[in-house]
């Protein structure tokens, strides 16, 4: 037995043997412990980050769902706000027809006095007419191409309209 070692003694009867054994079944008791505890972890961790996936998910979702409805409100608000606009020029465009018509039998019908009423009268008409056929749109357009067509009177007319309404909200 000279090349035995005092491992191969051991018996059950010598506490090393058993020291041994309980200290391996220790280290492998907590190694799976750990690995188990790791899996653990790991699952949590997973679980936790597809609720957080599902949860930006959703919340983006909602996010998008009220954009979506405010746009929705904010066009149906313009929308309701275009027509009223449409309708108050509709009642303006008669208003002046109306009184285009009212000022010709009223008006005296000879002399300077007469002609002047008359030609009020006419433009009048003319403009209520030029209202409810164009609208507020074709109104716009034609005042942006006389811009257009000619900037430098359109430019004085804005500065003599500009010192009017400076003068007449200082005093």
């Amino acid at each position: 037995m000279a090349g035995t070692t005092q491992r191969d003694k051991m018996t059950p009867d010598n506490p090393g043997t058993n020291l041994g054994q309980t200290a391996k079944d220790a280290g492998n008791a907590a190694g799976t412990a750990v690995k188990n505890a790791g899996q653990k972890v790991g699952d949590m961790t997973k679980q936790a980050s597809d609720q957080a996936k599902d949860f930006a998910s959703s919340a983006a979702q909602k996010a998008g769902d009220a954009a979506s409805y405010v746009g929705h409100k904010a066009q149906d608000a313009a929308s309701m706000l275009g027509e009223r606009a449409e309708g108050a020029v509709g009642s303006v465009a008669s208003g002046m027809e109306s009184l285009g018509h009212t000022l010709r039998e009223h008006a005296p019908k000879e002399g300077m006095m007469g002609k002047a009423g008359m030609a009020v009268a006419d433009t009048l008409e003319a403009g209520g007419h030029y209202l409810e056929e164009h609208g507020l749109k074709e109104m716009g357009d034609d005042i942006t191409n006389m811009i257009r067509r000619n900037p430098i009177p359109a430019l004085l007319v804005g500065i003599g309209i500009g010192f009017l309404l400076a003068r007449a909200t200082r005093s």
